[in-house]
């Protein structure tokens, strides 16, 4: 059993976490929201380490909060004044928006819940089925190239990041 304190510093973590998050995407000024985003990637790495990764939570901060955030704040003063705020978003757009991110979030949840996950099994039949998720299998099925695992899109994410770079590198050079 967790201690009441580990539960306590859980659910402070996930707050801040949600918090800064939801600042993140809604402040106008971009170097807030780089900051905010930052404060997220160092609470995922507190809770990594509650969790008894410690490699992966330095991982953590070490590659996203050092040094992506490190390239963020760069490519920002690079392309933008620090202090410009960005424009009020318009009714229109902001219900598209917001229309997207619901439906985008429903998407991830039937995705998580009736997707195959572990030996062909969703993750509601796991649960039915009383059915013991470890770590491991979890690990396996995000890093393996078999049927119902994860390497392939995940590989592509990386890809797609680097592209991110590559075009805020490309933008900065054009200023």
């Amino acid at each position: 059993m967790d201690s009441v304190g580990n539960i306590i510093v859980y659910f402070v973590v996930a707050i801040a976490i949600v918090v800064f998050s939801i600042k993140a995407v809604t402040t106008r000024k971009i170097l807030r929201s780089a900051t905010y985003l930052l404060f997220v990637l160092l609470s995922t790495a507190v809770i990594y380490f509650q969790l008894g990764y410690q490699f992966l939570g330095a991982v953590q901060i070490a590659v996203y909060a050092g040094g992506i955030m490190v390239l963020f704040v760069f490519a920002i003063l690079l392309t933008h004044k620090p202090n410009d705020a960005t424009g009020i978003i318009d009714s229109h757009r902001r219900a598209i928006g917001g229309t997207v991110a619901v439906a985008g979030g429903v998407l991830l949840l039937l995705a998580l819940f009736f997707m195959p996950l572990l030996h062909g099994m969703s993750l509601t039949e796991c649960i039915a089925s009383g059915q013991q998720i470890t770590m491991k299998e979890i690990g396996d099925a995000f890093t393996g190239s078999d049927r119902f695992q994860y390497l392939l899109p995940f590989e592509a994410i990386s890809v797609l990041l680097l592209a991110c770079i590559i075009g805020g590198v490309t933008i900065a050079r054009k200023e």
